[in-house]
């Protein structure tokens, strides 16, 4: 994390990054911010790192050296700080010994809500004339059309394929769609609404909003959350159209709805779905969203889908059916940072989105487990929780700032009339919280323990939050601790989630008191996914939901496992890594697949024809010609559950088809540990034409020990594209996919938190 050196450099930093051009900085001559990364922190130099880096500086540039070029000094999870240099200082400080990589800090300076630069799609980026043809399906909590994002100006009617309407009712005359939002709908066949809930397509908790201003939301210039995250917001494809479909309310979202809304989507005639809602399903036909997607599949439409938010443990994820994008939630190198200053002059910077700064005002701080509300029933440990509404004693809280041990998501601080809120928790430490009407900062429970020695030792000990800042995350991408991990429970065979896309302090469009909010979340996530899913058609529009999965999954950017702490292999938290929506453009080749591939891998999984065609909704039969095992389903990852302790062998068949140049020969490289070892049986193909489909064989072979695994790639390369699938072989004890995962089908899903 970053520590400032002091809140006039802070200021000043902010007013250069966001308010002043390089050029303009006569004060630090012609340097420019470089950040200087020196690899992991010293053990026991935490203290001393601001003094470290004002000692190197001084060394390296000399006479001229001045401490105001020190902005930032990095200290607690690595090593290294941001300084004003010269081009040649920059260089000549890379060369020292103890430098790992210096460059520029250019990424700090935001020039958009962050994500989709981030992701290599610029403002500016190539884009097809098709993309205002596109229509984005969203199946969420509704959408609120007076958002700046979602303005019609410039845009000729909807595309003659659009067959849908724009749903009005007496309950809400003031909901209009227009040339952007091109139809809206919504759905309640239990007819029970909340108080909250208003009954029409409108958005009233903000989430669809979020959802389908990532996808698809117009340019707006200066949006930011309260000044937080200030920049342009934008979606993937910004020129596409949105049809919303409001399933979920402020109880639920029910499994009928949603299939009802996938149903009308496919016959409106949308492109792509984009489905940010929770599973608790553990079968493909007790699934809606699986039976949904796979209408929608059949239709040669894609569904993108939030992997779900109940990581970071290995199992999680209820995400399983092949013909969906199942997308986990990953940082971009923003970072939202909130101070706290001790009565004792100590600075602790935590973790939070947080738009208010008590000032230079102290304020006492409590313990929350030293005040339970006793007259009410609670005891300690359920009060330093903070959870439960009332479980804190007001007349020991009120004006005081409260340190609590978990991550809040209860009422209990403002109902007990705390002016703030310092967090204590481990688990989610890169999960910002969810925004609060009152200052809050989360940090590690080690930090947290400092907190709170501070309070046992002090006779009157006092503290203050300030307003969150950006500073810049090295150790980005990565996937975050909340997001659902694999591996795939259903079929273990299957790597599930398939990708990974930004899903932390996202800025996007919101509904209610603030036109903009910063919201983390697969919920989030999805909709990188579904965005990138959608620039792609836009170039290829006749191509297949799976091929266009392919391509995003082939051109991902692995991810490594710096930064947040992983307790599983990688693939099982990012898939095939990170999107890379301007390599999927041209991925070279794709693994294609049709209803028939995923109908005959449903009857190699033991489904019999009455079951699959609860799925297909056709006439479709399970026989032996069409009973393929999961290792010939042509999906672009490949996965091996296999026994422990014992050798073994997985024939692996897939087929893939040229989509790059007509003329083509690509040499598979294999990159494998020496646990594994692996053939592709030919070693190459060579292509003739557009179009072509060539046949190969991966054999994997080897022998892991009870828990472990062994992560490889095969890499399919022509010189100008490389097709990148990962391979991941892992051993468990068969209790562990069933015993401890089994859940009761529900009929209701519920929203995943963003």
């Amino acid at each position: 994390m970053a520590i400032k050196i002091s809140l006039l450099t802070s200021l000043l930093l902010l007013v250069f990054n966001y308010a002043l051009p390089f050029s303009s900085m006569a004060s630090v001559e012609n340097r420019k911010p470089y950040i200087v990364y020196m690899g992991s922190r010293p053990e026991g130099e935490e203290r001393l790192a601001a003094s470290r880096h004002l000692s190197l500086l001084q060394k390296s540039i000399g006479s001229t050296f001045s401490s105001d070029y020190l902005l930032y000094s990095y200290k607690r999870s690595f090593d290294g700080f941001v300084a004003y240099l010269s081009e040649d200082e920059a260089q000549m400080i890379s060369e020292l010994p103890d430098v790992v990589s210096v460059f520029p800090d250019e990424e700090l300076e935001l020039e958009t809500t962050g994500s989709w630069d981030f992701l290599g799609l610029p403002e500016e980026v190539d884009r097809s004339n098709l993309e205002s043809d596109i229509i984005v399906g969203v199946i969420d909590s509704g959408i609120s059309p007076e958002s700046q994002s979602f303005d019609d100006t410039g845009y000729g009617s909807p595309p003659s394929k659009w067959k849908g309407s724009c749903q009005v009712t007496p309950d809400d005359l003031n909901f209009t769609c227009n040339n952007k939002i091109i139809g809206a709908r919504f759905y309640r066949s239990s007819g029970v609404f909340g108080s909250s809930d208003v009954r029409s397509p409108r958005d009233t908790n903000g989430h669809g909003t979020h959802v389908a201003s990532i996808v698809a939301g117009g340019l707006v210039r200066d949006a930011s959350f309260y000044g937080l995250a200030d920049g342009t917001a934008r979606g993937g494809v910004p020129s596409a159209r949105i049809a919303a479909y409001k399933v979920c309310w402020s109880s639920s979202c029910a499994s009928s709805d949603i299939l009802a809304a996938f149903d009308d989507a496919v016959a409106d005639g949308v492109d792509i779905i984009s489905v940010s809602i929770a599973s608790t399903a553990l079968n493909y036909f007790g699934d809606s969203i699986s039976i949904g997607s796979f209408g929608a599949m059949r239709n040669g439409i894609l569904t993108s889908t939030s992997a779900g938010n109940t990581g970071p443990n290995a199992r999680t994820i209820r995400k399983f059916a092949p013909w969906f994008l199942s997308v986990a939630a990953s940082t971009t190198n923003r970072k939202f940072v909130t101070e706290v200053v001790l009565g004792d002059g100590r600075i602790l910077e935590g973790i939070s989105i947080n738009r208010f700064d008590l000032g230079n005002d102290q304020y006492p701080i409590i313990y929350a487990g030293y005040a339970p509300n006793e007259t009410a029933g609670f005891n300690g440990q359920t009060s330093r929780l903070c959870g439960q509404a009332y479980s804190l004693d007001a007349n020991l809280v009120r004006g005081n700032i409260v340190l609590c041990d978990a991550r809040i998501t209860g009422p209990a601080p403002s109902l007990a009339g705390a002016v703030g809120v310092v967090v204590a928790n481990d688990t989610q430490l890169d999960y910002p919280a969810e925004y609060l009407p009152y200052p809050v900062s989360q940090f590690s429970v080690e930090a947290g323990l400092q907190i709170l020695e501070y309070i046992r030792s002090t006779g009157n000990p006092t503290a203050t939050i300030h307003k969150s800042v950006e500073t810049y995350d090295i150790w980005a991408p990565y996937v975050a601790s909340f997001s659902a991990r694999g591996p795939n429970i259903l079929t273990p065979d299957i790597l599930k989630p398939d990708i990974s896309a930004p899903g932390v302090s996202i800025l996007g469009a919101w509904s209610g008191s603030v036109p903009y909010h910063l919201a983390s979340g697969t919920s989030a996530a999805a909709p990188h996914a579904t965005g990138a899913a959608a620039y792609v058609k836009t170039f290829h529009p006749t191509w297949s939901p799976a091929a266009i999965r392919s391509a995003l999954m082939t051109t991902a950017s692995p991810i490594s496992r710096s930064g947040w702490k992983n307790t599983v292999p990688e693939e099982f938290a990012s898939g095939a890594g990170n999107i890379n929506p301007i390599g999927a453009k041209d991925p070279g080749l794709v693994y294609d697949a049709d209803a028939n591939d995923y109908a005959s891998f449903l009857c190699g999984q033991g489904y019999d024809t009455p079951t699959l065609r609860l799925i297909t909704g056709d006439d479709t039969t399970c026989t032996a010609a069409n009973n393929r095992t999961v290792w010939e389903l042509n999906h672009p990852s490949f996965a091996a559950s296999v026994p422990s302790g014992q050798p073994f062998s997985r024939f692996f068949l897939r087929a893939v088809t040229n989509v790059g140049s007509a003329y083509s020969t690509y040499t598979a490289v294999i990159t494998a540990p020496p646990t594994l070892g692996i053939h592709v049986i030919p070693p190459t193909l060579s292509f003739t034409s557009l179009g072509q489909t060539l046949q190969f064989v991966l054999i994997l072979r080897g022998e892991l020990d009870i828990g472990s695994s062994g992560s490889a790639t095969l890499v399919w390369d022509d010189g100008e594209h490389k097709v990148r699938s990962p391979i991941i072989a892992y051993s468990a004890a068969a209790s562990d996919f069933v015993a401890n995962y089994a859940q009761p089908e529900a009929a209701a899903a519920g929203v995943s938190t963003i």
